[in-house]
């Protein structure tokens, strides 16, 4: 019976700390813009966001900013494509799929910027 009553408290301490933890938790990455990114594709986008954008000089597309942000927030990386061993700049290709259109983002990601180069679209 004592060990029941113990485990009874142990829960019930348990339980409030994971209520405690999961509000304080919340409201401190709301507060912050913490986000926790496990993944590949989400580090790398969230490194790239960190980062001054910058166009090259050969970018023939119109230079909207909000719309090459929403690839660095919602987009998907071809790593399979993408230069990613290169020492100086890694290349990498990002997909995003906007009104039926798939749209293709060509940048590199140095240590101290994001230069987008083309930006292509493909039915």
């Amino acid at each position: 019976m004592a060990f029941l009553k113990r485990l009874g408290w142990y829960m019930v301490g348990l339980s409030i700390g994971i209520v405690f933890l999961v509000f304080f938790l919340k409201k401190k990455s709301k507060e912050t813009g913490a986000e926790f990114c496990y993944f590949p594709n989400c580090r790398v986008l969230k490194d790239m966001r960190s980062k001054p954008l910058v166009f090259s000089e050969n970018f023939n597309q119109e230079k909207d900013t909000v719309l090459i942000q929403s690839f660095l927030t919602d987009g998907d990386i071809d790593f399979g494509k993408s230069d990613t061993k290169s020492e100086l700049c890694k290349t990498y290709y990002i997909s995003k799929s906007i009104e039926g259109k798939e749209w293709h983002l060509k940048t590199k990601s140095c240590s101290d910027k994001i230069v987008a180069e083309s930006l292509s679209a493909t039915n």
